[in-house]
């Protein structure tokens, strides 16, 4: 059978182009994913479900492919690296935070020859895939398919009412609206999950179009490749069911992730050429980019032993606030964020089993940048991923001082009933820059928001795997869209700007952009 259109990756970019592209009834789209469908809200298991109990990013869970990686250079295990395996993909498994980049991250692509991409361009496509239920403006969407919404300030647990306090003291503004392209400050977080219920793009974008007929959806199905016609892509090679079988298509749109669609992209012959030979993959086009340029949002987690008296439910949200803030000598505006969890239910065996709450410190726009390559030439294996987080200077400065910003938090009044003592790092440990940069690069941790796999760029960058509209240089009829393309990653969670990639990418394939 032959589609006009394959969709690899039913995930936060591939669930939504694959669903706008199937609204035109004469245009035939086949949307594959690894993990098991499940058609409805009835059918999906908890762990996606309900976005905090039990944990479906945890290492071995069901629908997680469990990967992992080097973190930093000196960090004695591996980071584990969340990616789902699921129709709704990573968007089924995430912290259901729903915030846009800054406007200069999206200016920034624009300007690196990019100009599809401005924060003005991309504004339409942000608001055309949310109902923000909090906010009606010219900034928000009210009839897209993500709801997104706020907690209110009378249902803040004592902790985000703590750490909202405290970092007002400190002189941050208060912010309700971090989605507003001025915002810098304390506020709540927006967040697509409703009454507690994870909104993935498989709830809000595929499940409502399954009655198409010209739309097919199929889990379970590995992609072992992409095929070839010289230099231009006309199907895949599947394994489903312990059996491999081809499929025809007049354009192949590459929505895996930034891990996985890197890979399969070298697997199918697409990559630098020297690594593709090492491995013993027939090189089909030589792009040197794929799988460089890897970036994320380093975290590391200050973590507190809460008083006896302190009530921590399992069943709460995990997290309601946060912190967005410009490093002190940084021009990177909102380059930083503190976060503000609570965790009452650690691991049997966990060395921080008395932690209660958290301060999360995140990097949220690093330098330094890591690299993906092929550890086997087996679909699905887990490939060589190497963050190398903290390796600049710069990044470990702005690391430091957010991790002795949550101290002076723990100081103020409002923790005064909340707060026992720090765990990790000790307070003898931030006293001195080399014992906390020691520190750092022993516990730095992913953010889970890996982009910039594949990124875009015009020909004339040595390093750009897609032009800006998604399509593969020198290949006819390919294109990549998902967080991998990103020239740099956003000051934000990833789950939005990857859908309204997919959103925009789709746009494209609909109109025939030339």
């Amino acid at each position: 059978m032959k589609y006009d259109v394959i969709v690899i990756g039913a995930g936060s970019g591939g669930g939504a182009l694959a669903t706008r592209l199937a609204e035109d009834p004469n245009r035939s789209v086949l949307l594959l994913e690894a993990g098991p469908d499940y058609v409805d809200l009835e059918q999906t298991p908890d762990d996606l479900k309900f976005g905090y109990a039990p944990r479906a990013s945890e290492m071995g869970a069901p629908h997680n492919w469990s990967f992992t990686g080097k973190g930093s250079a000196t960090r004695s295990e591996d980071v584990v690296v969340p990616r789902g395996k699921v129709v709704g993909g990573t968007s089924a498994i995430n912290g259901q935070v729903f915030l846009r980049g800054v406007p200069e991250d999206y200016d920034s692509w624009a300007e690196w020859g990019n100009d599809e991409w401005s924060f003005v361009k991309c504004l339409p496509y942000f608001r055309k895939l949310e109902t923000d239920t909090d906010i009606v403006d010219d900034f928000h969407g009210f009839d897209g398919p993500v709801p997104v919404r706020r907690h209110k300030r009378e249902a803040w647990l004592p902790l985000a009412e703590a750490f909202h306090v405290s970092a007002m003291s400190s002189g941050y503004a208060e912010v309700y609206d971090h989605n507003h392209p001025d915002s810098s400050g304390v506020g709540p977080l927006p967040m697509n999950n409703p009454n507690g219920v994870r909104m993935s793009t498989a709830l809000t974008y595929i499940t409502n179009n399954r009655h198409r007929l010209n739309f097919t959806i199929r889990g379970n199905v590995l992609v072992r490749r992409i095929l070839f016609d010289g230099a231009r892509a006309c199907g895949v090679e599947v394994e489903s069911g312990g059996e491999t079988f081809t499929v025809e298509s007049e354009q192949v749109v590459l929505s895996a992730g930034a891990v996985a669609s890197p890979q399969i992209l070298m697997l199918s012959g697409v990559g630098p050429a020297g690594h593709l030979q090492e491995m013993g993959v027939p090189v089909v086009k030589d792009l040197p980019g794929v799988g460089q340029n890897l970036r994320d949002h380093p975290l590391c987690a200050v973590r507190v032993k809460t008083k006896p008296d302190f009530p921590l439910d399992p069943d709460a949200p995990r997290i309601q606030t946060v912190l967005r803030y410009t490093a002190t000598g940084s021009d990177l505006r909102n380059d930083m964020q503190i976060l503000p969890s609570s965790f009452s239910t650690p691991l049997g065996g966990d060395p921080y089993a008395e932690e209660g709450i958290r301060f999360t410190c995140i990097l949220e726009l690093a330098k330094s940048s890591g690299e993906i390559r092929l550890r086997s030439t087996t679909p699905g294996d887990n490939p060589d991923i190497n963050c190398r987080h903290l390796e600049e200077e710069v990044d470990r400065e702005r690391m430091r001082e957010a991790v002795r910003m949550s101290f002076q938090f723990m100081e103020h009044e409002s923790f005064r009933d909340i707060v026992e003592d720090a765990i990790s790092p000790t307070r003898e440990e931030i006293e001195s820059d080399d014992a906390l940069d020691a520190w750092m690069l022993e516990t730095v941790d992913i953010g889970q928001h890996l982009s910039g796999t594949c990124k875009m760029g015009p020909a004339s960058d040595p390093m750009a795997v897609v032009d800006q509209f998604g399509r593969v240089h020198g290949i006819e009829n390919l294109r990549v869209a998902d967080a991998s393309v990103m020239p740099d990653v956003i000051r934000a969670n990833t789950n939005l700007t990857t859908i309204m990639i997919g959103e925009r990418v789709a746009d494209w394939i609909i109109q025939q952009t030339e």
